[in-house]
């Protein structure tokens, strides 16, 4: 590697780099309440803290302009079960999402996102955001609430997901009312380190520590209170510059950075030990190609000949028209929205919608269809294609641009154009998720819909004094909507903390460290790329923490981990800040590959609802083992606590929600 990096500096054409480099020039800056990351949740905590009156400022790795994975558009605001025309309450969707996730679920966080999420959605209408069909573009739709004017997707009749006609532009006015009310934003800033009083792990969290991205200049943030927002761990088993873009469904700067900061801090972490398969940059960008779930939900589906793939109720009851394929079964109440089925168990019985017809590989393979798929926009109901490719893929974030702008450019007409699904292998058409790439089991991702993160109370605070977090950061914190309402319920808490709380005090030695850590690699002159490095410890996750886990094997990782931050990552070079940034999110990543390899080898069981396989501990979801694995570092060792399930409810009756709610949703 070196030699390459010789040929580089003596051959290759490098531009000279564009910013001045302050390399060590130290930055204080100082408020009330620190929120580090600045996508949804982070946007959404800055704005309520500056209303209330509180010194704010927001540390952003990208852009604040589109930060994060919803900054670039949303399509659809999940759960909004407090709308006017919803049918279900914030209690009976709660119960119902557990349920449906095996239990393994943050009931804290759905709550909040069931109770606030609509007054959320008004907020950023305020703002200037369009939630409503004004120009009665869908007028007499079925999703259509004449009354209102909102527009539902996925279940007619309970009528709690709303489509959202002006999400793409759903950013912009929220930060621009941030920066009027005094936000100070600090972009193309990533967050390094948490600081900790008296630099001690488990201590109160009173700051934190970052590097500029492009001038390399370092920070040292100083608050009373402090909000993660910094969502979760990301393409760490699979790496690949060249084949991700698009195809990624996060924005590609979430590689964990908030999960290793605090489980250096000593925070509390569970549901680490969950991954999923994942295409590793292989699949086609998300809702690219022909499909029928989430966002394309439910469009009709033929084979290569014209033959209508049919859509089956929850009892198998073949269903005639498309509005049916929106609706509840005889006798069901509601629906779990499809982005359930991206989680842990997905929907139960009680709460199963209208799907494809469940044996179609069978069928494939007898020749009954004949691939490849296809997804006939054209055959459907004008309404229900014009809100397909309209208002969804027009407005959600990841397709705006990559495929509704882009395929009508290149001529793409969904009134007259089919769109072809990828043809797999036979075993790909028994999952939900047929038209997304069929991985090898060594490919893993933490998952979407469904992860681990921090531990939090009914505050969302996090088990360290004076540190909140929301949206991804909070173990199955999920979606747009549950990002952006936990945002605002964190900061109304973390306001009410900083009020109270001492002035905070930087431990100038615990400082010194960590600048002397991130400075490392500009230092040398010879050495390994970040590239190089990132790809060993992608390779160390597939050979030692894939699909099929063992202890040997877990054991032999976390040998290779501790061997690869001893030698290889102190060896690593970087030639700007660039290289610099991306050298510290590989730092990022060892710490993740630990906390995963912990977390698996903490849980003594296979458990099928976290797709989770012990080849050591077969049997699936034994008893004894229905719990969250919980894990955090004292004196640098590695505590595992445990917790039961709904550990957030003093008594199993469902007010009990209603009850613990009302006692922490403060400053409303």
């Amino acid at each position: 590697m070196s030699d390459y990096l010789d040929f580089l500096q003596a051959e290759a054409d490098i531009p000279e780099w564009p910013y001045p480099l302050r390399y060590r020039k130290e930055n204080h800056v100082s408020s009330d309440v620190l929120v580090l990351g600045g996508g949804v949740a982070g946007i959404h905590a800055a704005l309520t803290l500056a209303r209330i009156g509180l010194s704010t400022v927001m540390v952003e790795k990208g852009g604040a302009k589109k930060a994060g994975s919803g900054g670039v558009g949303v399509d659809h605001w999940h759960y909004a079960c407090t709308n006017p025309a919803s049918k279900v309450t914030p209690e009976e969707f709660v119960e119902a999402m557990i349920e449906g996730m095996g239990e393994y679920e943050c009931g804290i966080f759905d709550y909040i996102n069931y109770k606030e999420g609509y007054d959320t959605l008004l907020d950023c209408e305020r703002l200037g955001v369009k939630i409503r069909d004004t120009e009665d573009e869908f007028q007499g739709a079925e999703f259509r609430d004449e009354r209102t004017k909102l527009l539902f997707s996925y279940d007619y009749e309970s009528k709690y997901d709303i489509r959202v006609p002006g999400g793409w532009n759903i950013r912009e006015p929220l930060l621009r009312e941030a920066r009027r009310l005094g936000v100070t934003v600090c972009d193309r800033i990533m967050a390094t380190s948490l600081l900790t009083e008296g630099g001690k792990q488990g201590a109160r969290v009173v700051g934190a520590t970052g590097v500029n991205t492009r001038t390399g200049e370092f920070y040292v943030f100083r608050a009373k209170a402090t909000i993660l927002c910094m969502a979760n761990v990301h393409r760490l088993w699979v790496f690949s510059t060249e084949l991700k873009g698009s195809a990624c469904m996060y924005d590609p700067n979430c590689v964990g950075d908030g999960h290793a900061m605090a489980w250096k801090a000593g925070a509390t972490l569970t549901m680490m030990e969950k991954s999923r398969s994942e295409s590793g940059g292989f699949n086609y960008p998300d809702y690219g190609v022909g499909n029928a779930s989430n966002t394309w939900f439910a469009c009709t589906i033929v084979d290569a000949r014209g033959k209508e793939v049919p859509w089956v109720n929850r009892d198998g009851r073949v269903l005639t028209t498309v509005s049916e394929r929106y609706r509840p079964a005889p006798g069901q109440k509601f629906l779990l929205p499809p982005q359930a089925l991206f989680g842990l168990k997905g929907p139960v019985y009680a709460y199963a919608g209208p799907r494809l017809i469940p044996d179609l590989c069978a069928r494939i393979q007898s020749g009954e269809f004949v691939l490849p798929l296809f997804a006939d926009l054209p055959s459907m109901p004008d309404l229900e294609r014009r809100a397909i490719f309209g208002l969804m893929i027009g407005n959600e974030g990841k397709t705006r641009v990559p495929i509704y702008d882009i395929y009508t450019q290149a001529g793409f007409d969904p009134n007259k154009d089919m769109l072809q699904a990828p043809v797999r292998s036979p075993r790909a058409y028994l999952n939900r998720t047929w038209w997304m790439a069929d991985p090898p089991s060594q490919w893993r991702d933490p998952g979407f819909g469904s992860h681990g993160g921090l531990v939090v109370d009914w505050d969302l605070k996090t088990s360290l004094e004076g540190l909140y977090a929301a949206g991804q950061q909070v173990f199955q914190g999920f979606g747009h909507s549950g990002a952006a309402t936990s945002g605002r319920y964190a900061a109304r808490n973390a306001a009410l903390y900083a009020r109270e709380a001492s002035e905070p005090i930087i431990d100038r030695g615990q400082v010194d460290k960590e600048k002397a850590r991130v400075y490392a690699p500009i230092a040398r002159k010879r050495g390994m790329g970040w590239k190089e490095l990132c790809a060993g410890i992608a390779r160390i996750m597939q050979d030692y923490c894939g699909e099929y886990k063992q202890e040997g094997t877990l054991k032999l990782g976390l040998r290779w981990v501790k061997e690869i931050r001893e030698r290889e990552a102190v060896d690593t070079v970087a030639r700007n800040p660039h290289e610099l940034v991306r050298t510290l999110e590989c730092f990022t990543r060892l710490t993740a590959a630990e906390i995963i390899m912990q977390a698996s080898l903490a849980r003594k069981a296979s458990s099928s609802v976290l797709d989770f396989r012990r080849l050591d501990y077969p049997d699936l979801d034994p008893e004894g083992w229905n719990k969250f694995i919980t894990l955090r570092l004292a004196d640098g060792e590695v505590k595992d606590d445990g917790l039961p399930f709904k550990y957030w409810l003093k008594s199993p009756w469902a007010s009990a929600y209603e009850e613990n709610y009302e006692r922490h949703a403060r400053l409303r």
